[in-house]
């Protein structure tokens, strides 16, 4: 069984190997997974001014409650930038507002949001035990590589009751058990110049393959600039065309892959052998990086 929704300016793709379960029960399952996309979206949504993220983006110098859909991505997020020394800062909302990137892809509306001149991760506090969020000067929260993970993992949840099941939320996705035939799932990796190309393979069974690159979103404002915004440099880097990375969760892999991009060259390949994940790495000449024993 399959079915697609329209969820977090993607298509998401949800398809179950549903042997020896009825229809309902596994429409129920898929419907279920859908909601987790939902609720992220609702939490995590930097272009909504009514998402959770934003109504505490509004707030600072103050404490603010937050659920779970909203702290657990949040503290995942400081914690990737804490190990790559902010060039990962989820912090980079206002400068990505700044070139262009403050549309919502169902409305249209654009935001503009107040933001200090210098702010970095360290300028948010997470507190666990009362799971809430100070921010010590006006900022945005960017968490574009990682909400959509995060929903990939919570769908997924919903579905292990199946022999296998795939949740591909435009090219992140996460493969559970096997397939229709038994096997473990193959999984394309997209041609970075030719969209409906695919310019490598891997085979997955209950990993996550992730993927950022410089082709999928440009900047109409700044020329020669991506979604992949260097928070230091403040420009986007070049080195990669395309770094798809295979994980345990995807909340993880699609962190990785942003951070991997960010990092560039002999850093992002010794971050990825480092967080034991595997990373496809692909230059703009095409040339293929394989990391991780791939």
């Amino acid at each position: 069984m399959k079915k697609a929704k329209l969820f977090m300016d993607t298509v998401v793709d949800i398809q179950v190997v549903a042997s020896g379960k009825s229809a309902d029960r596994a429409e129920a399952q898929i419907d279920r997974a859908f909601a987790a996309f939902r609720q992220v979206e609702q939490a995590c949504s930097r272009f909504s001014p009514d998402s959770e993220l934003m109504m505490a983006c509004r707030q600072f110098g103050t404490p603010v409650p937050v659920s779970p859909f909203l702290f657990e991505p949040l503290k995942f997020a400081l914690e990737v930038a804490k190990w790559t020394d902010g060039v990962f800062d989820p912090t980079v909302g206002g400068l990505m507002e700044e070139h262009g990137f403050n549309r919502h892809y169902l409305t249209g509306q654009t935001i503009l949001s107040p933001s200090a001149e210098s702010v970095t991760y360290r300028d948010v506090i997470v507190n666990e035990r009362d799971r809430t969020v100070l921010l010590r000067k006006p900022l945005v929260i960017d968490l574009g590589a990682v909400a959509k993970g995060f929903a990939i993992d919570l769908a997924a949840s919903e579905l292990r009751e199946f022999d296998g099941f795939v949740v591909n939320a435009g090219g992140d996705l996460f493969a559970g058990g096997v397939d229709e035939s038994g096997s473990d799932w193959e999984i394309g990796i997209r041609h970075p110049y030719h969209k409906d190309q695919i310019v490598q393979s891997v085979t997955v069974s209950n990993e996550a393959v992730c993927t950022s690159g410089s082709y999928e979103r440009k900047s109409a404002k700044v020329p020669g600039t991506h979604h992949l915004l260097h928070p230091k440099t403040r420009r986007s880097p070049n080195v990669w065309i395309s770094c798809s990375i295979i994980a345990p969760f995807a909340m993880m892999a699609d962190a990785m892959a942003t951070a991997a991009f960010l990092l560039v060259e002999n850093r992002g390949k010794t971050f990825i052998e480092q967080t034991g994940t595997k990373g496809i790495l692909i230059t703009p000449a095409l040339q293929i990086v394989t990391v991780g024993g791939i």
